[in-house]
């Protein structure tokens, strides 16, 4: 079986399936990208699900912004999750591929991705650019890839 990656905007079908499954998933995270989806994506931004068959397994985000203010990096690839079952099977860079398309069919020719990971990133392309204290005051990585 084949992972399918889809980008959602508010109305879609699966807006409401994928919100949900954010807002109750494992890590933290999903919980703000359930809060951006109910409130703050606009424009270009857009949530982006992985089906592994009709399962969502993951999702990730498309961003004008991230969790650090006062840099004019953007776009964003933010809020990368892949759920428990499905690891171990290059889902991550399936969904940052993804997101990458959409953002190169929207006319971006670069993404970030802020981090506290070493070594995660940096196997589909990213570079470490900068390191920066989140709004929550850890130190995260910026990463950048040029497409």
């Amino acid at each position: 079986m084949k992972a399918r990656i889809l980008i959602l905007n508010r109305g879609d079908e699966l807006w409401e399936p994928l919100q949900a499954y954010a807002e109750s998933c494992s890590w933290s995270g999903g919980r703000y990208l359930a809060e951006d989806m109910r409130q703050n994506l606009s424009g270009w931004e857009r949530a982006v699900a992985l089906l592994y068959g009709n399962e969502i397994a993951g999702f990730c985000a498309v961003l004008k912004k991230d969790c650090i203010d006062d840099v004019s990096y953007t776009p964003y690839i933010g809020y990368v999750f892949v759920g428990e079952a499905f690891r171990g099977k290059g889902f991550s860079g399936t969904l940052v591929e993804g997101a990458e398309s959409y953002l190169k069919k929207t006319g971006f020719r670069e993404a970030y991705i802020v981090s506290h990971h070493d070594n995660l990133y940096e196997k589909y392309g990213y570079v470490h650019v900068d390191t920066k204290a989140a709004y929550w005051g850890d130190m995260q990585r910026i990463y950048r890839h040029v497409f």
